[in-house]
């Protein structure tokens, strides 16, 4: 990964809470550390690759606090159902009471499950993006194997 993406990331995903999402499992055998970090590189590479006019910044916080939801959501609790409905609030609410966010990292958060959360849209290109790669990211970790990815090797290495 280059050195912008790392310089954007590295303060999140060394903070001590950041950490604790390591703990919890986001789809197959992803943790939501995991699922987060190759969200945020996805949408990333997308943008630069198509030397997109973004707040690189916001699109890559915004990705890595998408699912700052912290709770196991695959363990039963009242406050746990319709958990796709309800985590990027929660998500927002967990954001907002750690880091300082922007207009655009905020819709990020909130807007991730678009359409599932139809009162809540994207309003940036980078909400887009990050929604986008969320549900591909998602899917891909449901319904195949883990294999050593690339980005988080290379990110436990500057570790």
């Amino acid at each position: 990964m280059d050195e912008e993406f790392l310089a954007i990331a590295k303060p999140l995903l060394l903070d001590e809470e950041y950490q604790t999402l390591k703990r919890y499992i986001a789809h197959g055998d992803f943790t939501v550390y995991d699922h987060s970090l190759l969200v945020a590189e996805r949408s990333y590479l997308y943008a630069k690759k198509n030397c997109l006019l973004l707040d690189y910044s916001s699109l890559v916080r915004g990705a890595l606090l998408h699912d700052y939801y912290l709770y196991d959501w695959h363990k039963s609790h009242k406050g746990h159902r319709l958990h796709g409905f309800r985590h990027p609030a929660w998500g927002l609410y967990n954001a907002l009471r750690r880091y300082d966010l922007n207009p655009i990292e905020r819709n990020i958060i909130r807007s991730h499950m678009f359409p599932l959360t139809f009162f809540h849209w994207p309003h940036s290109k980078e909400a887009w993006i990050v929604s986008h790669f969320d549900h591909v990211e998602a899917w891909h970790e449901t319904f195949t194997k883990r294999e050593n990815d690339s980005l988080l090797l290379s990110f436990s290495l500057v570790h």
